[in-house]
C-alpha cells in the first residue's frame, strides 16, 4: 500500500474484516513490524522505532482500561511510567478528562462507567500524550446505535478543535462518510480507492467500492460506443445508455453502478432504454425512505430507495412485477480493465 494522510486531517480506513486496515494501523503505531518500505510521520521515518518513540497514541477497540485504577489514574498512567511528578500528571489527566466531558467522574473505577464513558476515558488517555497522530481501532463498535451517532460528532469536533491527525479504522460505511476528510477503502491487503467521502460516493472506481460503500447497484455487460460521444452497455437485464462518454472508454467488458436513490419504479408495461424488469423481493420501511429489494437478471443484489411519500402514493406489494428505471444522472461507469 501507499498512503499519504494530510497533517491535521481525519482519515478513515474502511473495509471488510481481514482486509488489512487494523494491520496498517498497528504498523503506524509500531505494534506490527514492517517488512519493507517506510512509515513517515512529520517527515521522519519511524518504521523501525518502538511504539514509545513514535509521536502516536492508539485507542484500542476494547478500550484496555486498568480495572484497578480510577479514571484519572488510568489517564495519567503513561506520565507515571515516564517519571512525571504526581501533581503535574494529575493536572494534565484532569485537563484531558475535561476535554471529553469526564472530569466530574474522575474518581470512578472503570466498572462504574458505561461503555460510552469508558470510551471517553480511553480517548483522554490517548490525548494526554499530545500525539501528532491519534490512531483509533474501531472506537465506536462497542456502543449502542444512538450513542455511536453522538460519539461520531464528538470525535469530529475534538479532531477539529485539537488539529491532531486522526486515523480511524472502521467497517461501517456510514461512520467513515460522516467523520472523515479522506476515506480509504481497503480490500485483501490493497487500497481499492482513496478519496473524499463525496468523491468516493459519487465516483466509485470499482465494483467492490460501489458495493461496499452502499447506495449503488452494480451491473456488468458489453460496452459499445454510440454516436454523439455516448456509449451503451448491454447487460443481461437490459440496455444502459448514456450520451456522455468519459475519456479512455473502450468497447468490451464493462461494469456500471446505478445510484439506488436515482431509480424509480414504473409499471411492468413501461418500455425504454435505462430500465430493467424486476420482481419486488422485500420492502423495508426506514422512515423518510422505503428500501425495496428487487430480483433483477444478472445480479444477486438490486435495491431502490424511494421517498416515503412517493412510495405510499403508489405502493407495491412483495412479489409484484415492476420496471426499475433511471435517468442518465444515476449512471456511473466503473474502471475498465
Amino acid at each position: 500500500i501507499e498512503l499519504a494522510v494530510e497533517a491535521g486531517s481525519y482519515c478513515c480506513l474502511l473495509g471488510p474484516s481481514g482486509c488489512g486496515k487494523t494491520t496498517t494501523l498497528r504498523m503506524i503505531a509500531g505494534h506490527e513490524s514492517i517488512t519493507a518500505g517506510q512509515v513517515l510521520i512529520d517527515g521522519t521515518d519511524v518504521g523501525n522505532a518502538p511504539p514509545a518513540k513514535r509521536p502516536t497514541a492508539m485507542m484500542f477497540q476494547n478500550y484496555a482500561l486498568f480495572p484497578h485504577l480510577n479514571c484519572v489514574d488510568n489517564v495519567a498512567f503513561s506520565a507515571r511510567m515516564q517519571g512525571v511528578e504526581k501533581v503535574k500528571r494529575r493536572s494534565d489527566a484532569l485537563e484531558a478528562l475535561d476535554l471529553v466531558d469526564m472530569q466530574g467522574l474522575a474518581e470512578r473505577m472503570p466498572s462504574q462507567l458505561s461503555g460510552g464513558q469508558q470510551q471517553r476515558v480511553a480517548l483522554a488517555r490517548a490525548l494526554v500524550t499530545n500525539p501528532s497522530v491519534l490512531l483509533l481501532d474501531e472506537p465506536l463498535s462497542a456502543l449502542d446505535p444512538f450513542l455511536r451517532v453522538r460519539m461520531r460528532s464528538e470525535l469530529r469536533r475534538l479532531q477539529r478543535s485539537l488539529g491532531i491527525t486522526f486515523i480511524h479504522v472502521t467497517h461501517s460505511q456510514q461512520e467513515a462518510m460522516s467523520v472523515a476528510d479522506q476515506v480509504v477503502v481497503m480490500n485483501d491487503g490493497r487500497i481499492e480507492q482513496q478519496d473524499s467521502p463525496r468523491g468516493m460516493f459519487n465516483a466509485p472506481r470499482t465494483g467492490f467500492v460501489a458495493r461496499f460503500i452502499g447506495g449503488h447497484n452494480v451491473l456488468s455487460g458489453e460496452l459499445e460506443l454510440t454516436d454523439q460521444d455516448g456509449y451503451a452497455v448491454q447487460c443481461e437485464a437490459g440496455r444502459i445508455l448514456s450520451t456522455s462518454r468519459p475519456a479512455h472508454v473502450k468497447p468490451g467488458a464493462a461494469t456500471v453502478s446505478l445510484r439506488t436513490d436515482g431509480i424509480r419504479l414504473e409499471p411492468a408495461s413501461y418500455k425504454a432504454d435505462n430500465c430493467v424488469s424486476a420482481t419486488v423481493r422485500a420492502i423495508e420501511y426506514q422512515g423518510t425512505t422505503v428500501r425495496l429489494e428487487l430480483e433483477v437478471a444478472g445480479t444477486a443484489e438490486f435495491s431502490v430507495m424511494v421517498g416515503e411519500a412517493a412510495f405510499f402514493s403508489q405502493p407495491v406489494e412483495t412479489g409484484a412485477k415492476v420496471k426499475a428505471a433511471w435517468d442518465e444522472s444515476a449512471i456511473h461507469l466503473l474502471q475498465q480493465h
